[in-house]
């Protein structure tokens, strides 16, 4: 049995305990609405900033899932720590999802696609019902081999929750219980859902620069919340690119700061897709079967 097969045979699982999570998640980011203070506004921005942007787009999504760049391996697992604090699953978890993802876009297979069941499945619910980030070991040997080979990965994948449950406790003694409310759960429920639109609104809305063979399109709106992830048709179409926005409008605030990292000498060797590059060798195909048909014709 593959491990596709092995993954269908758990779509009707119910995951009980992320169901209540996401619950008391939603029910605490509520709550601090009620405690309201610039400080705990500021701490919150923040860390949004630093754990979504810095971490999950970074670290998870363009270096982890899609080896867009290079780094060194402290700093690779500094990223991974920090992007743990997304709640979002160990980075091993995530990384296979995503590879699946790819492997198997608007498919039965993909573990998020809006076109097989709906925009509100693929937004929250398939974190609810089957094998959702909950990867058995043959599924994250599959996808993330390069991952599972690694001590370190498979030690931060396995205790992922730690990271957050140390930053509650350095909030709390900060700023009290209503720090620990708006840097942890209306931070964490916010960020989830602006990932999520990611997998929802950018299969559904947006426009399409490439004609790829499945339906990604490019979300201004979603680039703006995720810091530039929003661009899931360039991505798509071109996925170890470590620049999603391709032209000076597509807002990639992801891209700004890999080139910052660059600088400081932290990462290198970055994959960029040249859009400018692309276009002119296109033109000059069609100028090429242009001038062959009209010799043809003469």
């Amino acid at each position: 049995m593959n491990v596709i097969e092995n993954r269908r045979l758990k779509e009707n699982n119910i995951q009980w305990f992320t169901i209540g999570a996401v619950i008391a998640y939603h029910a605490l980011a509520v709550w601090a609405l009620f405690t309201f203070s610039w400080q705990n506004l500021a701490v919150s921005l923040f860390l949004w900033w630093f754990v979504q942007s810095f971490g999950l787009g970074i670290g998870y999504h363009r270096l982890l899932s899609h080896r867009g760049f290079k780094t060194s391996k402290p700093f690779e697992y500094f990223l991974t720590l920090l992007t743990s604090i997304s709640m979002q699953s160990g980075a091993i978890a995530w990384v296979t999802t995503h590879r699946m993802h790819h492997a198997f876009t608007d498919t039965d297979s993909d573990p998020h696609s809006p076109l097989k069941k709906g925009f509100l499945w693929s937004h929250i619910g398939w974190i609810f019902k089957g094998a959702a980030q909950h990867n058995d070991e043959a599924t994250m040997k599959k996808f993330a081999p390069d991952l599972m080979k690694d001590p370190v990965h498979r030690f931060l994948n396995k205790y992922y929750i730690v990271p957050t449950v140390i930053l509650a406790v350095i909030l709390f003694f900060v700023g009290g219980y209503s720090m620990v409310l708006w840097g942890i759960f209306l931070r964490t429920t916010w960020a989830w859902h602006c990932t999520w639109l990611v997998n929802s609104a950018t299969h559904l809305w947006g426009s399409r620069r490439f004609e790829t063979n499945e339906d990604s399109r490019n979300n201004p709106f979603v680039a703006l919340l995720t810091w530039g992830e929003g661009w899931h048709n360039n991505h798509h179409a071109h996925p170890t690119s470590a620049r999603h926005g391709l032209t000076w409008y597509e807002f990639d605030i992801n891209w700004l700061q890999l080139k910052v990292l660059e600088k400081l000498g932290l990462i290198w060797d970055m994959k960029e897709f040249d859009l400018k590059a692309h276009e002119e060798k296109k033109i000059a195909s069609v100028i090429d079967h242009t001038q062959e048909a009209w010799q043809q014709a003469a």
